[in-house]
């Protein structure tokens, strides 16, 4: 055997001792692979294979919460969202309860309210423990969309056709907040030159409201969006400046005047600059964002904090960033679970839980995601 060569035997000993030393060595810490195959979220088992649409917990106690969905899904939880219990409205029989589709929850200091179809309205004064039925007028235009708690007995509902309404007795009456039907706004600036305005079909999607009582919507064709500040006597149309059609909106850090986002067909991303005036007659400018979807498309974008940003969207595809929502990296912690992701939400003392079709609960497991 040459000098040049050396045996299989030697190759071995020679390679067992290079990875033991590199074991033995800071180049290698198990620590480090553990931090990053870490999900940063986990599948949460519920005793529900329904849609979830909306999740909430109260401010005054944020390990207590709701989450409810299509079928009648109704459930609770007392430990932050590990554990949830099936609940059951005893004002609403079994074979009623399961047609339902609970859609919108808003617990705010122990007082609760939730929306779903066929139109259904609940109210709970103490913490969930009973439920009233609250009666909806037949001459309300459209379905209820959208409730949020604003206060002792106080909340403010909007409905599919863009009405907008506030009760500060628990519901015994109603102030209209809108003296302009969408409708009749499009037909009074149809040559404002909104594209898509005169396609709109009275109705809206997913009407959000930011924590100053500001209102973003979509028409139902994804063609345009609208806008609503307090006081205000009619929505302000805008055009969504991209042929592609509107998949869904939202606001940044759930506040209009750091900006909003705007997810379209083909799984594109754009974010508004901030500062801007959304509310007036120009439009929005908005960056694209860089996120390689793969053509899934982009359902619902939440701040966890200035840097962190999630999205998720069809085929359980989850996306984070660490810029703002500048860009954008695949995470793979749903790569596993069928259906789509719908819903994403942090809340203020780091909670953070996605929502999905066929009971798909994850739950955020870090505070400071290392991903």
């Amino acid at each position: 055997m040459s000098s040049g060569e050396f045996s299989r035997r030697d190759f071995v000993q020679k390679s067992t001792i290079v990875a033991g030393g590199i074991a033995g060595s800071s180049l290698w810490s198990p620590s480090v692979f553990a931090a990053t195959e870490k999900r940063a979220w986990e599948k949460v088992d519920i005793l529900a294979g329904a849609t979830l649409y909306d999740i909430d917990f109260d401010t005054k106690n944020p390990n207590h919460g709701f989450l409810i969905g299509s079928k009648g899904t109704f459930l609770e939880t007392f430990d932050g969202g590990k554990k949830w219990d099936v609940r059951t409205f005893s004002n609403l029989d079994a074979d009623e309860e399961i047609t339902y589709r609970f859609e919108t929850v808003s617990f705010l200091d122990g007082e609760a309210w939730i929306i779903g179809k066929p139109p259904i309205l609940l109210h709970s004064r103490d913490e969930g423990k009973s439920w009233e039925r609250i009666p909806l007028s037949p001459k309300l235009p459209g379905e209820p969309s959208n409730i949020v708690a604003t206060g002792n007995q106080k909340a403010e509902m909007s409905t599919s056709t863009g009405a907008i309404y506030s009760t500060e007795n628990s519901a015994r009456n109603w102030k209209a907040q809108l003296k302009e039907t969408i409708d009749a706004t499009l037909n009074r600036i149809s040559s404002s030159g909104v594209s898509g305005a005169s396609y709109f079909s009275g109705s809206i999607i997913d009407c959000k409201r930011d924590v100053n009582g500001n209102y973003l919507a979509v028409s139902s064709r994804g063609n345009f969006y609208l806008t609503w500040t307090p006081g205000s006597d009619f929505w302000v149309p805008h055009n969504r400046g991209t042929p592609r059609r509107i998949q869904n909106m939202g606001f940044v850090k759930g506040d209009l005047n750091q900006g909003v986002w705007m997810a379209l067909n083909g799984g594109l991303l754009l974010v508004s600059e901030p500062g801007q005036d959304l509310n007036g007659v120009l439009d929005a400018k908005f960056l694209k964002a860089d996120i390689k979807s793969g053509g899934y498309g982009i359902l619902d974008v939440a701040w966890k904090d200035d840097k962190e940003v999630w999205a998720v969207g069809g085929g359980g595809t989850m996306y984070y960033s660490k810029d703002g929502g500048n860009s954008f990296k695949f995470d793979s912690s749903a790569d596993k679970i069928p259906g789509n992701l719908y819903n994403v939400k942090f809340f203020p003392n780091g909670q953070g839980f996605a929502l999905g079709s066929d009971g798909v609960l994850l739950r955020y497991t870090v505070n400071d995601a290392q991903v």
